[in-house]
């Protein structure tokens, strides 16, 4: 089965994203390179809203996930308040 992946520019609009995905995704593993970050997940990747939130402190549109998104690799299903990459088969 292939990996899905979701890969980020390296900044500070970034951490708290890439924060919540390790931690709402105990098997995704973060690979760092200037200017990038790469997650990269055996099954499946999921950002939830109210993660994000809890870590920023404040509201978050997850929209906003999209400005400093670089690439991606699964089916992607979202809403308000997740945002999720997988393979369906």
């Amino acid at each position: 089965m292939s990996k899905v992946f979701i890969a980020f520019q390296a900044n500070e609009e970034s951490r708290p994203v890439v924060e919540a995905i390790l931690a709402d995704n105990p098997e995704a593993e973060a690979v760092y390179s200037p200017g990038l970050v790469k997650i990269d997940s055996p099954s499946k990747l999921v950002i939830k809203r109210a993660t994000v939130e809890e870590i920023l402190g404040r509201k978050f549109d997850l929209q906003q996930i999209h400005v400093n998104l670089v690439t991606l690799s699964g089916n992607i299903d979202e809403d308000d308040d997740e945002f999720s990459l997988s393979w369906k088969h």
